[in-house]
Formats: structure tokens, sequence, C-alpha cells
């Protein structure tokens, strides 16, 4: 094992093992600790899961949109950041896509991505 390899053993978080299978096009809600000053707690961050990349690698993280106040707003989180505490998917999503960054020019209704009901 080298360097590299002992480095990132290190900075694996272990909450990556209990977070669910998701998918590009899924609703989900990431759970996120905030610190500020001597105090922490905990921020919901709900929207569209539009990118995922690399799953399995420390370098991996995905991508949230949601619309707040009429503004877009894009969050990327990685999945061994100690600051995401749970992720929960609320909608599966119907996609045939890997990464739904057209969304960033739509709005209203064609915005939407149809739910998946076969999928569980």
């Amino acid at each position: 094992m080298n360097l590299i390899d002992v480095v990132n053993a290190d900075h694996l978080s272990p909450n990556v093992t209990s977070f669910p299978e998701f998918r590009s096009g899924d609703t989900v809600v990431v759970h996120v600790k905030i610190t500020e000053g001597e105090k922490s707690r905990i921020q919901i961050f709900q929207g569209v899961c539009i990118a995922i990349r690399r799953r399995n690698s420390i370098q991996g993280h995905f991508r949230v949109r949601k619309v707040s106040g009429g503004v877009g707003v894009e969050r990327i989180f990685p999945f061994h950041s100690p600051s995401v505490a749970k992720i929960e998917v609320l909608r599966k999503g119907k996609t045939r896509k890997a990464k739904h960054y057209y969304l960033r020019d739509r709005s209203g209704k064609s915005a939407r991505i149809a739910i998946d009901y076969e999928r569980k």
C-alpha cells in the first residue's frame, strides 16, 4: 500500500455505507452539518440530483439542484465529507440521461422529472 492509499483510508467517512442507493434524477434530501462558532446544527438541502461522479472513490461527489425563491441553487456534496450526515431519497426519477444539466435552462413544468414507479 502506497502513501496515497494510506492518506485516503484515513479520510474515508463511515457514513458512506449507510447512504441509500440513488441515481441521477432522483429527488434527495441531504442533511448537512453546519458549524456556526461553537454551535453546530443540521441543515436540510432538498433537490434533484443532477449528476453523480465516481460513487465508490474518495474523490466521488454528487450535485443537487433546487429552486429557492425563484433562483436556482446547486450544491456539490462529496460522498466522504464529514459534513454530510444523512441522505434520504424522496422520489425516484425516470430518466434516460446520466447528467441533467439541461434543467438549468428550464423552469416551471418543463423542469420536472417524471416519477419512476417501477423502480424500488
